[in-house]
């Protein structure tokens, strides 16, 4: 009877170290990237849906191997439930080209922490002149908490550019040029002291005032872009901060817009080595007739060239704040590239250069926004040059890789 019962315990002690054997060593799957494209395509992203992969099990960590290289990857929980939803890495692909990719998914290994390409923040000061960082917040939407937010609201950044989020009714794109290609956001703050900026630190680069700067989504009265106002209540969220991307939410609940009440997320999806910012326009019910803007602020002075078929892209040189003393003019290109199928008409006001754009019976839409600053040593010093650049990017945005998964 005892022997019995010490091989029933041997028994079950081996096949639970089989499970857990089984378990530590994950799944590994074959990823294949095609790029069609007859140009080489860098720090390509590659997003791989976790559910889709029917792993079986809650992924908390994932390797990527190139051949026998490792690649950096990272796991977004992007729905707060605690439970990563995608996988991420980006990849660098030759014209007409095909890389294939192993991705193995653990259910018990954290993830290996990588070199950052990428940074976000969020800051609130306290009342003592203190910054402390916060992943999210939400207010009333009677409550303006914007200076009460270091750099008013999110900032995130590659090695090639920084964006920020106006934590208000304007809910503005605003932009950080560079000199040099490197994180810088994390140090200065947005607002770099005379040291830093004697360092080759950038700056902000735009005066936005009450424009879409660059291609905030606004929405339309008839004649002008309006602010996203009233809303019950709003919400930004830093959802993930690299190393390969940094994911941030804007979040206006209750907007009372054309004879709705509309629930609005705005996603901005920054990638390692990309200065253009994906932007993803979500509601929780479909869109009727209702009719908004974007596109991008008309500086002062500036020239503008559109396609009149989703993308528009300008050029200008104006002060980027009041102190005309301590700062110098600064000259920046901005663009913003709409799918065509939301267009509905190209429209200018006395600040902006705009598409209406609507998106009748879905839940949403994606579009894309870039800019230059001329301090770049890596960027565009023309004008010419910049809208030259903005039709190969939209080439580029219409010409998007095809990624296949095995099971390997």
């Amino acid at each position: 009877m005892k022997q019995d019962l010490v091989y029933a315990v041997l028994f079950f002690v081996i096949l639970c170290s089989q499970a857990v054997s089984v378990q530590a060593d994950g799944k590994t799957f074959t990823v294949t990237v095609s790029n069609e494209w007859n140009h080489s395509r860098a720090n390509e992203p590659v997003v791989l849906d976790v559910k889709g992969l029917n792993c079986g099990f809650n992924a908390i960590s994932a390797v990527v191997m190139d051949g026998e290289t490792e690649v950096s990857s990272q796991l977004d929980d992007l729905d707060g439930d605690l439970v990563a939803d995608e996988i991420v890495f980006v990849t660098d692909l030759p014209a007409s080209s095909v890389k294939t990719f192993r991705v193995t998914v653990s259910p018990d290994k954290k993830q290996k922490e990588y070199p950052s390409r990428v940074y976000a923040e969020m800051l609130v000061s306290d009342k003592n002149g203190k910054h402390v960082p916060v992943s999210s917040l939400t207010v009333p939407g009677t409550v303006d908490i914007y200076n009460q937010l270091h750099h008013h609201g999110p900032a995130f950044e590659s090695e090639q550019v920084a964006y920020r989020i106006y934590f208000d009714r304007k809910q503005t794109v605003d932009i950080y040029g560079k000199f040099n290609k490197g994180l810088e956001i994390e140090e200065s703050r947005f607002y770099p002291t005379d040291e830093q900026l004697a360092r080759g630190f950038g700056d902000d680069v735009l005066r936005v005032g009450g424009s879409c700067g660059s291609g905030a989504l606004k929405g339309w009265d008839g004649t002008k872009a309006t602010h996203i106002e009233p809303v019950a209540s709003r919400t930004e969220s830093i959802l993930a901060c690299g190393p390969v991307r940094t994911v941030v939410d804007v979040f206006a609940n209750g907007w009372q817009y054309q004879q709705s009440v509309l629930r609005m997320k705005i996603r901005y999806i920054l990638y390692a080595g990309h200065r253009d910012c994906e932007v993803q326009v979500s509601f929780d019910q479909p869109l009727k007739q209702e009719i908004f803007a974007t596109g991008v602020e008309h500086i002062k002075g500036s020239v503008s060239r559109s396609d009149h078929q989703g993308l528009v892209a300008n050029w200008g040189t104006d002060w980027p704040v009041d102190d005309t003393v301590k700062y110098a003019k600064e000259t920046v290109g901005l663009a913003t590239c709409l799918p065509q199928e939301i267009v509905r008409s190209e429209i200018h006001d006395s600040e902006n250069y705009l598409y209406q754009v609507s998106a009748e019976g879905k839940q949403g839409f994606t579009y894309h926004i870039m800019f230059t600053s001329m301090k770049e040593t890596f960027g565009y010093k023309t004008p010419e040059a910049w809208f030259d650049y903005a039709k190969k990017w939209k080439e580029y945005l219409l010409s998007p890789c095809k990624v296949t998964i095995e099971r390997g």
